[in-house]
């Protein structure tokens, strides 16, 4: 496990945008919605941290390996900076702890012979589903 991760705050970039959907006219006059974007290559980081982080298939992370992330749970600007910093630090933990390398094991005979055993099991079901020949 490696030790926690301290980004510091000129890595990280929050304006305030305003929020979508429901709310009447504070949707319309304020700017409660927090905006936070963080580039990974231009990250103190680990290498390898910065690696996972740019190999995720996430929705989060740009093709330009820049971390996108828009919060607008609550009314107040502060709570919602709050929270996008809690999930970009969720998205950096996840990746954090190294993957367990996989052995290939092979399927016990059991496995196998139940697997074969569905398979003409379903097979002898689909037969019977053809033409009656008199």
């Amino acid at each position: 496990m490696m030790p926690p991760v301290t980004l510091s705050p000129d890595e990280i970039e929050i304006t305030a945008i305003r929020a979508q959907g429901a709310g009447g006219q504070n949707v319309n006059k304020v700017s409660n919605a927090a905006h936070l974007r963080f580039d990974i290559a231009a990250s103190s980081l680990p290498a390898e941290v910065q690696e996972r982080l740019l190999a995720l298939r996430d929705h989060r992370v740009s093709k330009d390996g820049v971390v996108i992330i828009k919060a607008q749970k609550f009314r107040s600007l502060a709570k919602n900076r709050t929270e996008a910093l809690r999930r970009l630090e969720e998205l950096i933990e996840s990746v954090m702890a190294t993957p367990k390398a996989r052995r290939a094991t092979r399927p016990t005979r059991a496995s196998v012979a139940r697997r074969l055993d569905g398979k003409a099991r379903r097979a002898s079901i689909k037969a019977g589903r053809g033409r009656v020949a008199e």
